[in-house]
Order: structure tokens, then sequence, then C-alpha cells
């Protein structure tokens, strides 16, 4: 027999820790394809759907910084049957999701699995490329602020993000201030990884927007 594999007639006692291992190597495979793939936020495999009723109640965070915040919609995203995080819409009532970059608004992803903040940072980059060429130099500094925004993730922890059109982006994480990104540019960007026309994962655009004016 060999000393990694355990026999098909050995005791639960001896296949107990071999079981554990194997558990342990998979779980770590299929978090490295869901940052390889996607991962922030969009995938290709990614089921979104509306969720809530408008009436579902704001975290805290969002009650203070956006004033008369409704809820506009909420998706879960799914890769390869692993779910990845919960995202939810919140916006004030002279929102449009045509000029969604003109209004104020906030999203809060709720993550049902571990990621790390360095991935989900360069998975966010790729993504605010496909809505606009962004030199390189701009690039390295965008990404070195949402590395300090970004910590690594466990189920169950919360980061809400707020536009502020002409300002920037502020950040919040499991409901504590976590930092600011005074850019304008960077935070349109950012927030049309999942509200812009351009958006990889156009599914999820419609299910945050469903209870948006057009």
């Amino acid at each position: 027999m060999s000393s990694s594999t355990p026999c098909k007639n050995a005791p639960p006692e001896q296949l107990a820790p071999y079981l554990r291992q194997r558990r342990s190597v998979l779980s770590a495979c299929a978090s490295q394809v869901l940052v390889a793939s996607g991962l922030l936020g969009l995938s290709t495999a990614s089921n979104a759907q509306a969720q809530e009723p408008a009436t579902a109640l704001a975290p805290a965070e969002v009650r203070t910084a956006l004033r008369g915040a409704r809820w506009s919609g909420s998706a879960r995203l799914r890769y390869w049957g692993f779910d990845v995080y919960d995202a939810r819409l919140w916006v004030s009532d002279d929102f449009r999701a045509s000029r969604f970059a003109q209004h104020a608004l906030m999203l809060e992803l709720v993550y049902l699995r571990g990621l790390q903040g360095s991935s989900i940072a360069e998975r966010s980059l790729v993504e605010m490329r496909r809505s606009a060429a962004i030199a390189q130099a701009q690039a390295q500094r965008w990404l070195a602020a949402m590395q300090d925004a970004f910590p690594d993730v466990k189920a169950g922890d919360r980061l809400t993000g707020l536009h502020s059109p002409g300002v920037g982006a502020r950040f919040w994480f499991n409901g504590q201030p976590r930092a600011f990104v005074a850019d304008p540019e960077f935070s349109r960007l950012f927030f049309g990884i999942w509200l812009a026309p351009s958006t990889s994962e156009p599914q999820m655009r419609s299910a945050l927007l469903a209870q948006a004016a057009p």
C-alpha cells in the first residue's frame, strides 16, 4: 500500500486524517478558481435575481451616508455552483439607471466564502478596464488604493461602497469606515463594474437595477 493512498479496507480512524486533508485541498483549489475567474465580482456563470422587497432595511452606514436611501435590487453571484457573495444596491429617489454615475449610490457585498483582498483589487482593475482605457501609471495608483481598501474576507463579511459624483468613492468593512479614494473617475469606473452597460455581467446589472427608474 502506498503511504499517500489509504487502503480501502483501512479502519475509519486511519482514513479520517486523509479525508480531512483532501477536503482542505479541494476547498483551496475551488477558491483559486474563483479568484482566477472573476471573483469580485463578475463571472460568466453568475445567477442574478432580485431577492428582497423594496422595504428592505439598509445597513447603518447606508442610512448615515445616503440620505433617503431605498433598495434598488439584489443579486447573488454563483460560479460553478459556488456561492461567492450577495449584492444589494441602494439609491436615492431621483436615481436613474441610464445616468447612474451622476447619482450618489451605495453597493453592499456580503461575502459567502473567503477571498484575498489583493485578488479582489486586481480583478476590479480588470473589470474597470472594460469601460475605459486606463494608463499604466494610473492603473498602478488605483490598484494600490484598492489593495489598501479591500481586506481579506471570509464568509459573512460585508464590504460597502459609496459613489459620490464629482468626489470619489468611500468604503466600509463590516460597517466600519475603511478607505476613501478621492478620484471621481475611479469611482465612476469602479461602480460601473456592476452598473455600466459595458459590464461583463448584464444579468446582475438588471437585477441590481430592478427597482430603479430607467
